[in-house]
């Protein structure tokens, strides 16, 4: 039996630093003038609420999100290209749920069941950045 107990993620040992690292929030990059088409699916969609930035970075456009535990910054990048591979693991319950209302409102969910002990899917935001949306097997 491992000295480590199994971690929050559900496989492998968990692991205390003396740094206390935990996420703040996950950049991605949006082009140039997509914030309200990006509100419509973090906010309308997913249900997230929109949090305000600090004045010296609301003029670089882009947005920031926040539901949970869970912080989106969404932020221009100029000669953008959505990220296919890198992208956000979402943690969540009520997957299927979820899964319905994106479907429901036209988003292609691509199940994935290659991870074993979860479920997950992944689904695009409207400019094609790649999110992961993943829940622990009850099973």
């Amino acid at each position: 039996m491992s000295e480590h107990p199994i971690s929050a993620q559900g496989y492998g040992p968990d692991h205390r630093s003396p740094y206390g690292y935990g996420l703040h929030h996950v950049l991605l990059a949006i082009p140039k003038d997509s914030e309200e088409e990006c509100r419509a699916f973090y906010v309308g969609v997913l249900g997230m609420l929109e949090i305000d930035k600090p004045p010296a970075l609301k003029a670089r456009g882009g947005l920031w999100v926040r539901a949970d535990t869970l912080e989106i910054h969404l932020g221009v990048e100029q000669g953008f290209r959505p990220a296919r591979k890198a992208h956000p693991g979402i943690r969540v319950t009520g997957l299927d749920e979820l899964a319905e209302r994106l479907a429901g409102r036209g988003v292609e969910v691509v199940w994935d069941g290659d991870f074993p002990g979860h479920r997950r899917f992944y689904a695009d935001d409207p400019v094609g950045n790649r999110l992961e949306f993943i829940e622990r097997d009850a099973g």
